[in-house]
């Protein structure tokens, strides 16, 4: 959850200790305005800011909404000089936010073209300190969050395997875990699929393999075992991976590397 301690951190790291820029006379208005079309996100983050500045947000144009280029996001009513300080956080944060939100409205079509019954995930591959945006982000766009944090799901990676062995650590933390916690193991092997589902995973996720054996590997699972497929998995392969089967394809790059979409900020 946002916290005036969040926008105060923002704030100061932007203000510093004397601003000299932004003492300007009278009230103004604002208006944040796309500069290029995509999917809107981030907008409750900049009304956080401008809200603490004493500034009023109007006219906001919801999270997930498509956005023309010349399209204003919201406006902001307010001090000059608030509504001056607040600005480039405002754009940064609505920004950074539409990026991840647009380019998971572009991975979620491109797996519409194949199916329906394929979620797109995000992952942790999140920015420190902003995981609660882009995770929202990744919703606006169509996407699913995943596991917001360690604590939303065990996930029995290779390191875990090398330590105790498979079965050995999905016993482990199927001990460890509560009854509501879902276990969900990674395997770099079609036929390690199965064996992870035998010995109790919920979920398998088939990391950096090709479409070809994920879909070996899907075609071994059980009834009722959930599919990832997972590692290195870019917009422009989501078609070929909606094709296997699996429940979910999660992509990292939604947050750690989607483009900021272009805002400008006009005031007057």
């Amino acid at each position: 959850m946002l916290t005036d301690r969040d926008v105060e951190r923002w704030l100061r790291e932007d203000v510093g200790h004397r601003d000299v820029t932004n003492h300007v006379p009278g009230e103004t208005v604002g208006r944040l305005v796309a500069r290029e079309s995509g999917v809107v996100a981030g907008t409750d983050a900049a009304r956080a800011v401008f809200d603490y500045l004493g500034c009023e947000v109007r006219s906001a144009v919801g999270d997930g909404s498509s956005i023309e280029a010349g399209d204003a996001a919201f406006e902001v009513h307010g001090p000059a000089t608030a509504v001056l300080r607040g600005e480039r956080v405002a754009v940064n944060i609505v920004g950074h936010a539409s990026g991840v939100a647009t380019k998971t409205a572009e991975a979620v079509a491109a797996a519409r073209t194949v199916t329906d019954d394929v979620a797109i995930a995000g992952t942790r591959k999140t920015t420190p300190g902003l995981r609660g945006i882009e995770k929202r982000a990744v919703a606006a766009g169509g996407g699913d969050t995943h596991r917001l944090t360690l604590s939303g799901m065990v996930m029995v990676k290779d390191n875990h395997i090398e330590e105790m062995g498979m079965d050995g650590a999905i016993a482990h933390f199927r001990e460890l875990a509560s009854f509501a916690a879902k276990i969900e193991v990674e395997v770099e092997r079609p036929a390690d699929g199965r064996r992870a589902a035998d010995a109790g995973a919920d979920i398998v996720m088939f990391d950096n393999l090709s479409p070809e054996d994920v879909e070996r590997g899907v075609e071994l699972l059980p009834d009722g075992v959930l599919a990832e497929a997972s590692g290195g998995i870019g917009v422009e392969d989501v078609p070929a991976y909606a094709g296997t089967g699996v429940d979910v394809i999660s992509i990292g790059a939604l947050t750690h590397s989607a483009p900021s979409l272009d805002f400008s900020f006009r005031t007057g």
